[in-house]
């Protein structure tokens, strides 16, 4: 099988029955419940794109192991160009989408081909885990699937670890081994988009300690293992809204998950990690899960702030404040924010380095300095927002309104904007923004940036300790006090 297309897409969640639960039923047909189907079209629109003259030759290549086209997600970076390549899918999907949708099928694809081409990390454990998680990466090119994860334990009693809660199997771990594979239970999360994709793999976070090791797992499974339970969280539509009055809440909306597993099988052949605290420990730095995955997730996050910002900027406009200095200032805060993500990508992308498998990823350092600020940088703009908007956001008429002819002129006089701007135009533009900015539906996606790429604090402390580990010492430093001592004839008191 090559790439796929929509319908193929489409039909596979046809066949499929998965255990969904939403507002405490179950969804047994997926592709029309109102809720799940826009995204799913969205999703169908992506894979579409890989059959689209236009963009084609951009987001896809032929595999030279099979002959076939394949996403560009699946392309093992061998030289710059296969950076410029994967970019080129990121973001044309991203833009598809406004970088709204952080679980678009390149996401994690990128990861398994970061763990397949760091499989010698896999093998230090079992030379079975590597053959795997190879395999696995084939597997997922060859047939073009949709993947996401869970690799969250729930929030309960986060002063203890996974062993020490009071259920033995509140976190997910392994019950036994048989001669088929592992049996496994517990509760995993955030697992995004998960009642709509074709897989779930299930890694890990640092932080195991020993007595933890039956939690210390790695695998992967289809969505409609028997066992494995989806419960939605509470959505933020309804599946039924008006694309005109929610414009983005109607078409973005990402459903999140919690993952159950009632003692289910895990094949030997999908398993990459068993029982292990130092491998789950060292995953996620070492085994390239952070690497090609986290050039996904710059290229969608530049596209979301870029996103933002010119829906301020054009809120701004619509009605003249862009003329008062404060506002000014707030805009190019904006502006230089986003602009500053674009440098820092570009520096990433040609600044690469060569890892030791010969792999060209990203430049680290300055990948993670994005995955840094964005937690900070985008709860600011949708600030920015809310404050350029201000109570203009609260009161915008509905697309009802305009079409009743006792009340359409007072709605045209009164909901102009500057000069040129219609009274529709400016009330669109303001749902726009407040689909991002007020909506449940923006508030989540804010609270998703915040936490995408782990907790903010923690990740902040591995890359000091990172950045320090690479820079032992402070040259300049050391030659300022150099030189200033060499310049000091009369001092008697020497370094």
């Amino acid at each position: 099988m090559s790439i796929r297309a929509g319908k193929q897409y489409l039909e596979s969640l046809r066949n499929r029955k998965s255990n969904v639960w939403l507002n405490g039923k179950r969804i047994d047909n997926i592709v029309d419940q109102p809720y799940f189907s826009q995204p799913i079209k969205e999703i169908a629109k992506l894979y579409d794109m890989q059959h689209n003259h236009q963009y084609q030759d951009k987001i896809t290549y032929i595999c030279e192991e099979t002959g076939t086209r394949v996403s560009n997600a699946f392309l093992i970076p061998a030289k710059k160009e296969h950076l410029q390549m994967r970019r080129q899918l990121y973001e044309l999907w991203a833009e598809s989408t406004f970088g709204l949708m952080g679980r678009t099928p390149d996401s994690l694809n990128s990861v398994i081909t970061g763990m397949a081409a760091n499989h010698l990390f896999f093998r230090r454990y079992g030379n079975e885990y590597g053959d795997n998680i190879i395999n696995y990466y084939k597997y997922m090119r060859d047939h073009d699937l949709f993947l996401t994860h869970a690799i969250v334990n729930p929030q309960n009693d986060r002063r203890k670890t996974s062993y020490e809660q009071e259920n033995e199997f509140t976190h997910l771990g392994v019950v036994k081994e048989t001669d088929e594979g592992l049996i496994v239970r517990g509760a995993k999360m955030l697992a995004t988009l998960a009642p709509i994709v074709d897989e779930i793999i299930i890694y890990t976070y640092p932080g195991f300690r020993p007595g933890d090791e039956k939690y210390a797992v790695a695998f992967a499974l289809p969505i409609d293992t028997p066992g494995l339970h989806l419960y939605c969280r509470e959505p933020a539509q309804d599946g039924q809204r008006s694309t005109w009055n929610h414009p983005l809440a109607s078409r973005f909306e990402e459903a999140d998950a919690l993952v159950v597993f009632h003692d289910v099988l895990v094949p030997w052949d999908r398993v990459f990690i068993n029982q292990n605290v130092e491998a789950a420990n060292l995953l996620y730095q070492t085994a390239g899960v952070n690497h090609q995955s986290a050039h996904q997730s710059v290229v969608r996050g530049f596209v979301k702030l870029a996103f933002v910002t010119e829906v301020t900027c054009a809120l701004a406009d619509s009605v003249g404040v862009d003329e008062f200095l404060n506002v000014q200032n707030q805009l190019a805060e904006l502006i230089q924010n986003t602009e500053t993500v674009r440098a820092l990508l570009y520096t990433a992308e040609n600044q690469y380095e060569i890892c030791s498998t010969k792999e060209i990823i990203p430049n680290p350092l300055a990948v993670e300095t994005v995955r840094g600020v964005l937690p900070v940088i985008y709860p600011r703009a949708i600030q920015i927002l809310q404050t350029i908007g201000a109570g203009g956001l609260l009161m915008s008429p509905s697309e009802g309104d305009f079409t009743n002819p006792e009340i359409a002129d007072d709605l045209h006089k009164y909901y102009t904007g500057r000069r040129e701007v219609t009274s529709v135009r400016r009330v669109r533009l303001f749902k726009l923004a407040w689909d991002l900015c007020g909506e449940a539906f923006g508030q989540r996606l804010v609270q998703y940036e915040r936490y995408y790429s782990g907790d903010p604090v923690r990740k902040r402390g591995v890359f000091y300790k990172q950045y320090k580990k690479s820079n032992p010492s402070y040259s300049r430093v050391d030659r300022a006090l150099k030189e200033a001592l060499q310049l000091s004839a009369t001092s008697q008191v020497k370094a």
